[in-house]
């Protein structure tokens, strides 16, 4: 069971409100990852930040679909549209570190926006290793998830890296078909948390870095997934650069997908809800 990390703070209260359950650190040990918010929240998302902080120099401006200053353009969009009991989904690849240590400079300019964050780990978080050492150094509504999930209000939020979904007509490694079969199991683990804390009324949005469709959209065993959980929303990052032809937002079978790499939105927050 995880360990809770975190308090949530809320806004000045009515009385009528003061006198309203809500949950404490206690209850927050049966019930890890589970915030009350005193209003219908609104939902972001971004990805693939890619940032270099003090300790590490490897700017994404070299990349051509990466604008100069894009970091500063991200956070000017984010101050300007987020208030604090927002939620900004953030679905990999946020440091270019290669330790905790390194990382923990982004991760504190990330604790310093505003909202409520929620991040995964994508493909080049290096620096993502133990999730208890990664929780205990996150700070100001920031939380990350691994094979478990999140209640927000009436929503619920679970997410995994994910791999490639293998091409049909194409040769796939074994190492490749081992890894994607264990994104599976981690996939099932975190919509299984999820069931557990969502009610019939809860919306339930799955964050992922990887798409979850191969290049000609077929079915697999995560859409599988998405499907027999009902999920209503999937989010995800990890693609770069003007060829790639993937819509930023489409529906398929009732559940609605969100491309939110930060080079393809224009650096802008992608309402979710």
């Amino acid at each position: 069971m995880l360990k809770p990390f975190y308090t949530t703070t809320f806004p000045e209260e009515s009385e009528t409100d003061k006198r309203k359950p809500r949950i404490r650190n206690t209850e927050l040990i049966k019930n890890p990852y589970w915030l009350r918010v005193n209003r219908k929240v609104k939902i972001y998302a971004i990805s693939d930040l890619h940032l270099s902080g003090e300790k590490v120099s490897k700017p994404m401006e070299k990349f051509e679909s990466f604008t100069s200053g894009y970091v500063e353009e991200v956070k000017a969009g984010w101050e300007s549209v987020i208030e604090e009991e927002d939620v900004v989904l953030i679905c990999g690849d946020i440091s270019w570190a290669s330790s905790l240590d390194e990382a923990k400079y982004d991760l504190d300019f990330i604790g310093g926006l505003k909202g409520i964050k929620v991040i995964i780990r994508g493909n080049h978080d290096y620096w993502w290793q133990s999730i208890s050492k990664i929780r205990s150094v996150l700070s100001n509504e920031t939380y990350a998830l691994q094979n478990d999930s999140i209640k927000i209000g009436n929503t619920v939020i679970c997410g995994t890296r994910g791999w490639t979904v293998p091409e049909l007509s194409e040769k796939t490694t074994e190492e490749d078909i081992k890894i994607y079969k264990r994104e599976v199991e981690r996939l099932k683990l975190s919509l299984n948390d999820a069931k557990e804390k969502r009610n019939d009324k809860d919306a339930l949005i799955c964050m992922r870095h990887f798409p979850p469709f191969n290049s000609r959209m077929e079915d697999n065993d995560f859409v599988s997934l998405f499907k027999e959980y009902k999920v209503n929303k999937v989010v995800y990052g990890h693609l770069h650069g003007s060829n790639i032809q993937t819509p930023l937002y489409f529906e398929k079978d009732g559940i609605e997908y969100y491309l939110t790499s930060c080079d393809l939105t224009h650096n802008k927050l992608i309402r979710i809800f």
